[in-house]
């Protein structure tokens, strides 16, 4: 395989700059990149959001191809789920901030390699938190951490992809006010049953709240659960209902990912100027969705 070996001056290009937050971690499709035969230790392929798309373009990020066996992960990669415990993954602006390239040279406790306060937040707190004042910041759609919306993972008990749904792909876990720092634990339900022997699908999601363009987020792993000895099984995914100014109610047990704001297949409305989101106001408790099973 040819490797990608980019200098520094290359994090500050047009490209990094413009980047936005994706999971990195192993067991990801596209952690290389999408030239064949090439790993590219600086790509933002999977960081890109999804807006105002067909469906089967957004689906699966299949508009960049890492949907394709050809950017699935290397044999034996996969994204570890301890039944009952917790993971830890990368949020990043680009491969090169992760400790998935060059030894972690450029990772900082941000997910854009750079040195920020602890209260990091916008001047006045209302203003998006779009950059650092030396324009080398991503888009972190928020005003501060108090206002990141939360982001999640869900899982499809399917080894092949062609055969997930958004009945079959349910939220296993919430993790409120992310994205904000690079690592990022989420807890795993104590009842998630094994995977098949190849696998399962899960993939990482994210809708920031009202801040910047109002897009979504939806990037494939191939996962699979660890220390299981459970027999449950996870129910069929309901679509999620807003639930957040009490006229409705909140939908419970296992619930779809959120599809909004694309050009098909969307599956929940919101009230005019409403972000919908992996929160409370859409039925999600934050931590693993212990109450996804029949």
């Amino acid at each position: 395989m040819k490797v990608v070996t980019t200098i520094v001056a290359t994090l500050s290009s047009a490209g990094f700059v413009r980047a936005h937050v994706a999971a990195f971690t192993k067991g990801m499709y596209c952690l290389n990149g999408t030239e064949p035969g090439v790993e590219d230790l600086n790509t933002n392929t999977v960081v890109n959001p999804l807006f105002q798309l067909p469906k089967n373009q957004w689906w699966m990020q299949h508009d960049r191809g890492c949907d394709s066996d050809q950017f699935r992960p290397s044999p034996g990669d996969f994204l570890e789920l301890p039944a009952g415990g917790s993971f830890t993954i990368e949020l990043a602006h680009n491969r090169a901030q992760t400790t998935l390239s060059y030894d972690g040279k450029f990772t900082s406790e941000w997910p854009d390699g750079k040195e920020h306060p602890e209260d990091w937040h916008s001047p006045n707190n209302r203003d998006c938190l779009l950059a650092n004042p030396d324009g080398l910041g991503g888009a972190m759609h928020t005003h501060n951490e108090s206002t990141a919306a939360g982001t999640a993972f869900a899982i499809s008990y399917n080894s092949d992809i062609s055969k997930v749904t958004m009945e079959n792909l349910a939220v296993f876990t919430v993790l409120e006010h992310t994205p904000w720092k690079r690592l990022a634990t989420y807890q795993v339900p104590r009842d998630l049953p094994s995977c098949p022997e190849d696998g399962c699908y899960c993939a990482w999601l994210w809708i920031p709240d009202g801040c910047g363009e109002p897009n979504m987020y939806m990037q494939n792993f191939k996962c699979r659960v660890t220390g299981s000895n459970s027999t449950r099984t996870v129910a069929p995914a309901k679509a999620p209902v807003y639930c957040g100014d009490g006229n409705a109610p909140c939908v419970s047990g296992a619930k779809q990912m959120i599809a909004w704001n694309q050009a098909e297949g969307n599956n929940v409305e919101t009230p005019a100027g409403v972000s919908p989101g992996y929160n409370q106001k859409m039925g999600w408790q934050p931590g693993a969705q212990n109450d996804i099973f029949q």
